[in-house]
């Protein structure tokens, strides 16, 4: 094969491909006499688990399977695949704590008492209450997550319980790893709202993402194994015993 039937299968280009093998993700090609590059059908199964392994993985992650799988550490190879499945179990576990917290929210808006009369809190007692430093909450302020008011007489940061309620759910999204103008804008939409709709939307739009990753693993194992096995997973119901013995 040549670069461009790699590249065709897969509607990237000739120049991706050579990146490909440069970095390692794809074994190095024979070369003809005259210096061009000859493919074989490994090169395009590991092409193939490459690119499955991306949308699975993440990009890095995908590079560092291939390239331990071209230099025979499986085992290397399997360790990085057994992390993404971990990483898929938790976000799943944080996705499901976050929902908990916003029916919570829901149900009990004010539920969670504050140290001032008027429910208010300072940002150190805040900080604390969310198990984060001052200087977190200020960078949420800069990205507009959070507006706090300001004692008239200190200039002191005051927490309202609805700015309470956004940077409770701003630590959530945090923990499931959304960015930063993205919980601005979600926190935006609620506070436009009132409410916490928008929130479920997006935690709506978490669980596809984590579903599509989960498929994509799926589809990636099958690709893997045809590389690493040289051909399709044996279907048969033995195939695993027989690995086994």
């Amino acid at each position: 094969m040549r670069p461009a039937d790699l590249a065709c299968e897969h509607g990237i280009s000739t120049q991706a491909v050579r990146n490909y093998e440069r970095d390692g993700f794809i074994p190095p090609a024979g070369r003809t006499d005259s210096g061009y590059r000859i493919y074989t059908e490994a090169h395009a199964a590991a092409l193939r688990a490459f690119l499955a392994l991306v949308p699975a993985y993440g990009h890095s992650a995908a590079g560092e399977i291939m390239n331990a799988v071209h230099r025979g550490a499986l085992d290397d190879a399997l360790t990085v695949v057994d992390r993404g499945h971990h990483q898929l179990l938790r976000d799943r576990a944080t996705l499901d704590a976050v929902r908990r917290a916003v029916d919570h929210l829901t149900a009990e808006p004010g539920a969670a008492p504050a140290p001032s009369a008027d429910g208010t809190r300072t940002i150190g007692e805040l900080a604390h209450r969310l198990g984060v430093t001052p200087a977190t909450l200020r960078n949420w302020e800069a990205a507009g997550i959070l507006t706090p008011a300001r004692d008239p007489a200190t200039g002191h940061r005051l927490y309202h319980p609805a700015d309470i309620r956004d940077a409770e759910l701003a630590h959530l999204l945090r923990r499931g790893g959304y960015p930063l103008d993205h919980i601005a804008t979600v926190v935006r939409r609620i506070r436009t709202a009132g409410g916490t709709g928008p929130l479920a939307e997006a935690l709506d739009e978490w669980q596809r993402r984590l579903t599509s990753r989960g498929l994509a693993m799926l589809t990636a194992a099958t690709h893997l194994s045809a590389c690493v096995n040289g051909g399709p997973p044996d279907p048969t119901p033995n195939a695993l015993h027989n690995m086994d013995t």
